[in-house]
Protein backbone atom coordinates (compact mmCIF):
# COMPACT_ATOMS: atom_id res chain seq x y z
CA UNK A 1 0.00 0.00 0.00
CA UNK A 2 1.25 3.54 -0.94
CA UNK A 3 0.71 6.26 1.29
CA UNK A 4 0.18 9.17 -0.33
CA UNK A 5 1.13 12.82 1.94
CA UNK A 6 0.89 16.43 0.64
CA UNK A 7 3.55 18.42 0.59
CA UNK A 8 1.76 20.91 2.57
CA UNK A 9 1.93 18.25 5.73
CA UNK A 10 5.34 17.70 5.25
CA UNK A 11 6.21 21.30 5.38
CA UNK A 12 4.33 22.33 8.51
CA UNK A 13 5.07 19.08 10.05
CA UNK A 14 8.29 21.22 11.38
CA UNK A 15 7.64 24.39 10.99
CA UNK A 16 9.30 26.37 14.12
CA UNK A 17 5.51 26.91 15.98
CA UNK A 18 5.60 23.50 16.61
CA UNK A 19 8.64 23.45 18.86
CA UNK A 20 7.37 23.82 22.82
CA UNK A 21 7.92 27.18 23.98
CA UNK A 22 10.27 28.19 27.23
CA UNK A 23 7.55 27.81 29.29
CA UNK A 24 6.50 24.70 28.55
CA UNK A 25 10.40 23.47 28.88
CA UNK A 26 10.56 24.89 32.06
CA UNK A 27 7.28 22.93 33.25
CA UNK A 28 8.52 19.72 32.32
CA UNK A 29 12.07 19.92 33.77
CA UNK A 30 9.88 21.26 36.96
CA UNK A 31 7.63 17.66 36.70
CA UNK A 32 11.06 15.71 35.31
CA UNK A 33 11.68 13.66 39.28
CA UNK A 34 7.98 13.05 38.66
CA UNK A 35 8.21 11.73 35.46
CA UNK A 36 11.43 9.81 36.23
CA UNK A 37 9.75 8.22 39.50
CA UNK A 38 6.70 7.35 36.90
CA UNK A 39 8.80 5.58 34.76
CA UNK A 40 10.74 3.84 38.02
CA UNK A 41 7.48 2.55 39.21
CA UNK A 42 6.28 1.41 35.53
CA UNK A 43 9.95 -0.41 35.23
CA UNK A 44 9.34 -2.02 38.35
CA UNK A 45 5.68 -3.38 37.48
CA UNK A 46 6.75 -4.39 33.94
CA UNK A 47 9.16 -6.97 35.39
CA UNK A 48 6.58 -8.50 37.16
CA UNK A 49 4.20 -9.25 34.23
CA UNK A 50 5.17 -12.54 33.27
CA UNK A 51 5.86 -14.03 36.28
CA UNK A 52 4.69 -14.68 39.74
CA UNK A 53 6.32 -11.06 41.84
CA UNK A 54 9.46 -12.42 44.54
CA UNK A 55 9.44 -10.75 47.81
CA UNK A 56 12.40 -8.81 45.87
CA UNK A 57 9.88 -7.58 43.46
CA UNK A 58 7.58 -6.73 46.44
CA UNK A 59 9.81 -4.11 47.62
CA UNK A 60 11.21 -2.79 44.91
CA UNK A 61 7.32 -1.58 43.30
CA UNK A 62 6.73 -0.34 46.95
CA UNK A 63 9.74 1.64 47.37
CA UNK A 64 9.25 3.04 43.26
CA UNK A 65 5.65 3.57 44.86
CA UNK A 66 7.07 6.02 47.75
CA UNK A 67 9.38 7.77 45.77
CA UNK A 68 6.55 8.51 43.01
CA UNK A 69 4.47 9.73 45.49
CA UNK A 70 7.08 11.90 47.10
CA UNK A 71 8.15 13.33 44.03
CA UNK A 72 4.37 14.15 43.78
CA UNK A 73 4.25 15.94 47.03
CA UNK A 74 7.77 17.74 46.55
CA UNK A 75 6.25 19.06 42.76
CA UNK A 76 2.87 20.05 45.08
CA UNK A 77 4.73 21.53 48.14
CA UNK A 78 7.40 23.80 45.64
CA UNK A 79 4.44 24.92 43.16
CA UNK A 80 2.50 26.12 46.32
CA UNK A 81 5.58 27.75 47.46
CA UNK A 82 5.83 29.42 44.23
CA UNK A 83 2.24 30.63 44.32
CA UNK A 84 1.79 31.95 47.45
CA UNK A 85 1.97 35.74 48.21
CA UNK A 86 5.37 36.91 49.11
CA UNK A 87 6.99 33.88 48.64
CA UNK A 88 6.05 32.69 52.45
CA UNK A 89 5.15 28.86 52.77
Amino acid sequence: MNHVVTLQDAVTAFADFMEPTNAELEAIEREMPVILADVELLDAQIRTLDRVPTEFDERRIRRARRRALGARVALLNQTARASLPGGAA
